[in-house]
């Protein structure tokens, strides 16, 4: 005759295993939140340096077109864009006799630190006019630079507003 043996312990976990199990996860989770974070941060971080470069590299490029001719100009003017649209919609070649537009961005970046999702991309950054003190950016009739208007301070512990 085959007798089975049973044992006197039944299937499954005990109270203590659950409860170390869960602070285990647990202590993982802790960790893993701030990696995550921090992670999101240099992700912004890295698209706020790019979208800077290329309003800047743009707005230099629209400075150099003014000063060869090609991007009309006022009399009093400093040859700088009056917006930042100017950048991605284009502006007329006054040089060319078809009138073709030239473009200087394929599209404007935005700021990522800006809270307002809605907001066009020009209204995320801050300008600063050429007329304007370095330290104390302002707008004005033209557009000289960009900068960030977020308070944050970034990893390298300089302001996102003075990158």
């Amino acid at each position: 005759m085959n007798r089975r043996v049973f044992s006197k312990r039944a299937g499954g976990f005990t109270l203590l295993e659950l409860l170390v199990t869960v602070a285990i996860v647990g202590i993982m989770a802790m960790v893993a939140v701030p990696l995550g974070e921090l992670t999101i941060q240099r992700v912004r971080e890295s698209e706020l340096r790019s979208g800077l470069r290329q309003i800047r590299e743009a707005l230099d490029a629209y400075k150099r077109a003014s000063d060869a001719g090609r991007v009309e100009r006022r009399a009093d003017g400093s040859g700088y864009p009056r917006t930042l649209e100017e950048l991605a919609g284009g502006v007329v070649d006054v040089k060319n006799p078809n009138k073709a537009k030239i473009y200087f961005l394929r599209r404007l970046p935005r700021d990522p630190f800006y809270s307002d999702a809605n907001a066009p991309s020009a209204a995320t950054w801050g300008k600063r006019s050429y007329a304007s003190d370095p330290d104390m950016p302002m707008e004005g009739e033209d557009v000289f630079d960009v900068y960030s208007r977020s308070e944050r301070v970034g990893l390298n512990g300089i302001a996102y507003r003075e990158w």
